[in-house]
């Protein structure tokens, strides 16, 4: 599906204009990190993902006609951490994202990644 396709190499590359053109303006987003989230912090914290990561990779997908599931690997100068990410897409547009992160190595690798 060319919009996750879109959406990953986007964000990976740290282009927030691109990512943003691919958000419903609704769109839901949740994650299991110990704070809130809405589109602007998720933007923030992709942002620091894409510039502090030695590299972003997607080492898994299943993607279907509307939406997909997408594993990263996200490695960091001292180790690598894991992100599953779920899309939900309508009419070309993301209208769900839901990320689950390895806390505990998000934290030990990324510290500070999604604190205010």
């Amino acid at each position: 599906m060319d919009v996750i396709n879109f959406w990953t190499k986007s964000w990976i590359s740290d282009d927030k204009v691109a990512v943003r053109k691919l958000l419903a303006p609704d769109v839901e987003v949740e994650w299991n990190l110990d704070a809130p989230v809405d589109d602007e912090e998720l933007l923030a914290v992709q942002h620091r993902i894409a510039a502090f990561a030695d590299s972003v990779a997607v080492v898994g997908e299943t993607v279907a006609e509307d939406g997909a599931a997408l594993v990263y690997d996200l490695t960091a100068p001292f180790g690598t951490a894991r992100m599953v990410e779920f899309l939900a897409v309508v009419d070309g547009r993301i209208t769900e994202v839901r990320q689950v992160y390895d806390v505990t190595l998000t934290d030990r690798y990324f510290p500070g990644l999604y604190e205010n």
